[in-house]
This record gives C-alpha cells, sequence and structure tokens, in this order.
C-alpha cells in the first residue's frame, strides 16, 4: 500500500505563452490550495494601418507577480487568482503608406516631407489584477506539464509622447493637431482593456 504524503511540494518551472517566457516558482501547500510567483519577457513588433500611416510597433512584455491557486477537487484543475506588476512597454513608428504624395495627420493634410516620421510610446497600467483556469498536475513528486487561460486586468493602453521628425513637428498649430491624431489612436486602443493570459508551463514538483 502506497502511503499518501500531505506534505507541501515546492515547483520549479518555466513557463511560456502571451504573457511571455519566464520562470515560475510554486508551493502546493496542500490538495486544495497554492501558491505561484513568476515573471515572464518578450519582445514581438506587430504592426498596423491608420488612415493614411503605417505604424511599427515595438512591444517589450514584461512583468512579474504572483497567484493564489484553489483545486477544488483536490487534483489537477486549479481556480487562480493574483496580479502581475506590469512594465510593458509599446514604441511606435508612424511611416506614410504614401512616400511621395499628401498624408492626413489628425484629419489635416500635409506633404510628407514636413511631417516625416511619427514616433511615440503606449503603456498600460501599472498593477493588473488576474484570474484564471488551468491544469497542472497532482500533488506529486516528479515532472509536470501545466496550462492556464484568462484574463489580465491591464486597462487600455495609454499613447504618449507622440512627435513628428520633420521641420512641421515645431509648429504649435501642428501640435494640436498632431494630439488629435493621438487621441484618434487611442480611441482605438481604448476597445481594449484585457489581456488574454495563455501560458504553458512544463517543470518540477519537489
Amino acid at each position: 500500500m502506497v502511503a499518501h504524503d500531505d506534505g507541501p511540494r515546492v515547483t520549479a518551472a518555466l513557463t511560456g505563452g502571451t504573457l511571455g517566457v519566464g520562470p515560475e516558482l510554486g508551493l502546493r501547500i496542500s490538495d486544495h490550495f497554492g501558491v505561484r510567483g513568476s515573471a515572464a519577457f518578450l519582445k514581438v513588433s506587430p504592426s498596423f494601418d491608420s488612415k493614411d500611416i503605417h505604424y511599427n510597433s515595438d512591444f517589450k512584455l514584461h512583468s512579474y507577480g504572483a497567484m493564489a491557486d484553489i483545486y477544488p477537487f483536490g487534483g489537477a484543475f486549479r481556480i487562480s487568482a493574483g496580479a502581475r506588476i506590469n512594465r510593458t512597454r509599446v514604441g511606435l513608428v508612424g511611416t506614410p503608406l504614401n512616400s511621395t504624395a499628401e498624408v492626413k495627420v489628425g484629419g489635416q493634410t500635409y506633404l510628407v516631407p514636413q511631417v516625416g516620421i511619427l514616433t511615440g510610446r503606449a503603456e498600460p497600467k501599472r498593477f493588473a489584477p488576474a484570474l484564471t483556469l488551468g491544469w497542472a498536475g497532482k500533488k506529486r513528486r516528479g515532472f509536470f506539464v501545466g496550462i492556464e487561460g484568462g484574463v489580465l486586468f491591464q486597462g487600455s493602453f495609454q499613447l504618449k509622447d507622440f512627435r513628428a521628425s520633420g521641420p512641421i513637428n515645431s509648429n504649435a498649430a501642428f501640435q494640436t493637431v498632431l494630439e488629435r491624431e493621438r487621441i484618434d489612436l487611442q480611441e482605438d486602443v481604448d476597445k481594449v482593456k484585457v489581456w488574454p493570459i495563455l501560458q504553458a508551463s512544463v517543470g518540477w514538483r519537489f
């Protein structure tokens, strides 16, 4: 007969997914409760078009945080809640779609050489609650594979520091127009207020 081990189990894992890639440490205190802490990093470069301007982004995912895990059935399935400190940053570079013609910025039309390239940055809320459902193996020693999905309530990204590289950037009236361009983009960004979480992990339970 195999004796049941009621002692806590420490876990060490590597996790990767929509939050990034990084280490995760956990403690399965009992069959029904555990805690985890993790950090995640990743750099991606998505792009998108907004009217006459093509935007390239330098997306640097960077966050760390902790989760409390409830295993309602005492097995592998868990419900988790916690929060992350979100240091994700996005750099934006906007280039006119037609480099030899006119371009609209904030609803106004300018010559492309006047405007040049637009740059800016975006940041989410620093503190972001998280809620996930997952599966991470039973409370026993050895290799395990886990997966979880949920949402990070980080709010919408806030766009800041919009500038143009062309000579018109020093014009006060253009600065008002540039702010209108930023607001137009912000209205699109505001539609997304949560970040999807889909993470897989591989590790060892001691």
